[in-house]
């Protein structure tokens, strides 16, 4: 697929490497468009961007271009979720039926809301299909989430619920807080930060948006089949797990429901019917520099430029891994610290104090207070990697500069 080489925007002095990380994402690993910033220290350091928004209509990828972030979502949502903790109206060591008395049905009685957001609820996946239109009723969906029984005993094993942590997390905000988690964080996040990120887009933002461009069906042919079928890596088993159900079929539970934004549906994640929905594990929509900067407050203890959105207490609590072990969909070892995720230090930071969550195609949202950075990545060409190889040489670069 054709690209700009034109790279708009700028590097602090020391971080050339990132320019040059992200140069060679477009000329040697097929990125079409993308932003990329960091902030260090409270100070944006990098903010970068280039290649096609629009590759069909030579749609330049602009300043302020924003895309979807698809896991990167979850990240928000935790966020989400301790601002209500820091205001003392969450309690994470309560039992979610505390707060929604319903979701007790099925053996769910002793869930924590720790639990939930750390992966650990036996509900990695939901049995009742879903369809857009269900998307799109609240009511529905809590129904949904009342009626699953765990996979697993609760609290005893790690399972990613890769679209269930999404529905379950976003009903349980709503339970506590009396409004959507969308509202909640344009209103004290991201609008006070003035942070590009969205969760649930506003109608007069649409023009801004960059079109996804999923894997092609020669990637597929070429890079996923194979891998599924012979790969004994990390990528083979989790591709295995999705697309043919090994594993006693806990991938295909919990990454193909709903369908229509399953592997096989995420050109609807083109549609601005998608867009303006509230999916607190896909859909948020964003650009480099709005979770740069949303992250950017989380490694400096909370605020940023004069506005604080968590207390310095509450800022360190997801430095400590809530759930390591061998993840039962992810097939890796992996950790989460309050719906944040928590990776080995080989990949976006060297220093497990860091979190943050990325997202399916390569999407990043980043920080590590250790060295006071944060980072934040958005693309419109999905990587079939598992962890995609751009943001991780964007990352990398600037680990190098610190």
């Amino acid at each position: 697929m054709p690209h700009s080489s034109a790279i708009h925007g700028h590097v602090s002095s020391g971080y050339e490497p990132v320019w040059e990380a992200f140069v060679e994402n477009f000329e040697r690993r097929g990125e079409v468009g993308a932003s990329v910033c960091v902030y260090h220290q409270g100070q944006k350091v990098v903010d970068l961007w280039g290649g096609w928004a629009d590759v069909e209509s030579k749609t330049p990828w602009g300043e302020d271009h924003i895309g979807i972030i698809f896991s990167s979502t979850k990240g928000l949502a935790a966020l989400c979720m301790l601002v209500l903790h820091d205001r003392g109206r969450l309690d994470y060591d309560a039992p979610v039926a505390e707060y929604w008395p319903e979701f007790a049905w099925g053996g769910k009685q002793h869930i924590t809301v720790r639990m939930l957001l750390n992966h650990r609820s036996g509900l990695s996946g939901l049995d009742r299909p879903l369809s857009l239109s269900d998307l799109e009723k609240p009511a529905h969906m809590a129904a949904a989430c009342v009626a699953q029984q765990p996979m697993w005993e609760p609290g005893s094993a790690q399972g990613y619920g890769a679209i269930s942590w999404g529905i379950l997390v976003g009903e349980l905000f709503r339970r506590v807080a009396g409004e959507s988690l969308g509202r909640f964080l344009q209103r004290e996040i991201a609008g006070p930060l003035g942070a590009d990120a969205f969760l649930g887009l506003p109608p007069e933002h649409e023009s801004r948006f960059a079109t996804l461009y999923p894997t092609t069906t020669r990637e597929r042919i070429t890079q996923i089949i194979p891998r599924a079928l012979f790969s004994p890596k990390v990528e083979g088993r989790v591709y295995r797990s999705v697309l043919y159900g090994s594993g006693g079929g806990v991938g295909r539970r919990a990454f193909g429901n709903p369908k229509e934004l399953g592997p096989d549906g995420l050109h609807n994640f083109n549609s601005p019917r998608v867009h303006r929905m509230e999916l607190p594990w896909s859909n948020g929509i964003a650009n480099g520099r709005g979770l740069a900067r949303i992250y950017a407050a989380l490694a400096n203890g909370g605020e940023l430029d004069g506005v604080r959105i968590v207390s310095q207490a509450a800022a360190k609590l997801p430095h400590e891994r809530g759930s390591w072990e061998h993840d039962r969909i992810m097939c890796k070892p992996m950790g989460f610290s309050l719906g944040f995720v928590k990776e080995q230090t080989h990949l976006f930071s060297p220093n497990t104090n860091s979190f943050g969550h990325p997202g399916a195609g390569g999407a990043l949202g980043w920080c590590d207070p250790d060295q006071g950075v944060s980072i934040g990545y958005v693309m419109n060409k999905m990587d079939f990697h598992i962890r995609s190889k751009r943001a991780l040489a964007l990352a990398h670069a600037i680990n190098s500069c610190l």
